[in-house]
Parts: C-alpha cells; structure tokens; sequence
C-alpha cells in the first residue's frame, strides 16, 4: 500500500494510430494482414476489398497530440491534495455538474470520497482528482 503507480491512459481504445507512406499499397497491405485489424477508418471507397485510408489532416493530429500533453500537464500539476470538508465540483463523469463534499482523501490512489446530493439523498461517490474542481 501506498505505492505510487504509474497508468497508461488509452485515449482511442481500439484504434492504433499510425505515420505510414501508404502511396506503394504495400504499407496498407502489411497492416490490413495483422490479426484482429479489421479495416481502416474513414476508408475513400466502399468496397470491402478496396478499402484506402484517408490521412488525417494536420489539425487532427494536433488536436490529438495536444490533448495528450495537456493531460500529462495536469497530472503534473495536481500536488495539492484536497482537505476533509472542502467543497467540490464534479468536472468530469456521470455525475457532471453536481457539487458535493469531501468525506475522504485517498493521496496514494489520487481519489476521493464526495457526498453528492442526487435526487435528494446525499450519495458518496468515489472520484479521481482529475473528475473534481474545488469550489471558490
């Protein structure tokens, strides 16, 4: 207990992303070969067997990698650990826009016990750091 452990964070579970000069059809081909790839996404012909990929444009890639980097940002950022008692806001989830009360702070894990009044009743929900902005 009370180990730090590092996650990877899948952004688009199921998708591999890949740089790749499709123009000579052998690259297409390799990837289409490997078990469990079913296709390419966004394909320029409807044809099963004739499916080419369309390139992402620049701003697509940017706006991907941009977000990336600004979650590694605020990762980093997050030192400051949230007080017992303290009002928050629900930033991110299901539970989008409720504020709530902090009940526990668990440091080694980055998450928290918030009671949260649903439909009258105050629930506690269990939130990472990142689903929860404190409340001026």
């Amino acid at each position: 207990m009370g180990k730090k452990r590092v996650r990877e964070r899948n952004f688009f579970p199921g998708y591999v992303l890949i740089q790749a000069d499709i123009n000579h059809g052998e690259a297409a081909h390799i990837i289409t070969s490997i078990p469990g790839v079913i296709g390419f996404l966004g394909s320029s012909e409807s044809g099963a067997a004739s499916k080419k990929p369309v390139p992402l444009r620049q701003s697509e890639v940017n706006r991907i990698l941009g977000k990336v980097d600004q979650v590694d940002e605020r990762e980093e950022k997050l030192e400051t650990p949230f007080i017992v008692g303290e009002l928050v806001k629900v930033m991110d989830g299901p539970f989008n826009g409720f504020t709530g009360s902090v009940e526990e702070v668990f440091e080694e894990r980055k998450k928290l016990n918030v009671m949260v009044k649903i439909f009258g009743r105050n629930t506690p929900v269990e939130l990472n750091y990142m689903q929860v902005e404190k409340v001026q």
